[in-house]
């Protein structure tokens, strides 16, 4: 029995240089490290005074951190949600058996995974500003969540397209053969199946929707990153502020692909005990067999 391998297995000499890149690579990464800390304490922004105001005074984050932090998660949790409705609204059509649905479906998603995120905030606050859809003091919130809507729900509708594509054949086979139509197998028994399996990259674009929401700092809206620059500027500690602010994005990110997983694995269970269940219920005798 031969088995494939993609790359062969280094011999003496490429394990000796292999060990010599790491090693070089190793002190590369502390050289680095140990001039940025050199330069950074040259410029005072170490001190213990840098940091004091972030454990001493309460203005730091009523003021500051907490303000921007909220201003953060409302404009991720406003764009999660539309983007999820996008995403499976467009999903299906991507999927629809009419090919006109299927075909401007597919016009929009592409469009939309096309053009960049923050051209899609800068155009739409300009065109809030000017039309006055929404107020002076919501439309910087309304461009960002519009930009994010339609880029990660473009995308997440690429994922469902894709999540449904990749379930095996006989999923569909199964549904049309116990009278469902295409649309009712898709919604009832496919969808579902391909949530479940596109969870980990759906956190993800969730992630990406949380981390891209510091572009709004483009279109003035108030969020973590330009809060923590205001945060600086006020106590003249600028870099310590922008460490705390990037520990607080990687606090969220961590806690939502915690979340994520517990989900992920609550799913997966409930799956082998429905399938447990139905092994176990017995076979209907069959007719005729008694007697």
């Amino acid at each position: 029995m031969s088995t494939s391998v993609l790359f062969d297995a280094p011999g003496p000499r490429a394990r000796r240089r292999h060990a010599i890149l790491s090693v070089f690579g190793v002190l590369l990464v502390v050289a680095t490290g140990y001039i940025v800390v050199r330069k950074m304490q040259d410029a005072n922004q170490l001190q213990g005074f840098m940091w004091k105001p972030f454990v001493t005074d309460r203005s730091v984050w009523r003021d500051y951190l907490l303000i921007g932090l909220w201003g953060t998660l409302k404009a991720a949790v406003i764009s999660i949600a539309l983007a999820i409705a996008f995403g499976l609204l467009f999903g299906l059509g991507r999927l629809s058996s009419i090919r006109p649905i299927r075909w401007a479906s597919g016009v929009v998603v592409e469009f939309f995974r096309a053009v960049p995120v923050l051209i899609m905030m800068i155009a739409s606050y300009g065109y809030y500003s000017r039309s006055g859809v929404f107020s002076s003091e919501t439309a910087p919130l309304a461009g960002v969540v519009t930009g994010l809507t339609l880029y990660n729900g473009s995308v997440i509708a690429e994922l469902v397209r894709s999540g449904v594509h990749s379930l095996p054949k006989g999923q569909s086979e199964a549904g049309l053969s116990i009278g469902l139509t295409e649309s009712q197998t898709l919604r009832s028994i496919q969808l579902p199946q391909a949530i479940t399996a596109m969870l980990p990259a759906l956190i993800g674009q969730f992630v990406v929707i949380l981390k891209d929401s510091a572009l709004g700092y483009s279109i003035t809206y108030g969020e973590l990153l330009i809060w923590s620059k205001t945060l600086g500027s006020a106590f003249a500690n600028t870099l310590p502020a922008y460490i705390v602010a990037a520990l607080l994005f990687i606090l969220i990110n961590f806690t939502l692909t915690v979340i994520a997983s517990r989900v992920q694995r609550r799913l997966s269970r409930r799956g082998r005990t429905t399938v447990r269940e139905a092994a176990a219920v017995p076979a209907p005798a069959e007719a005729g067999s008694a007697g």
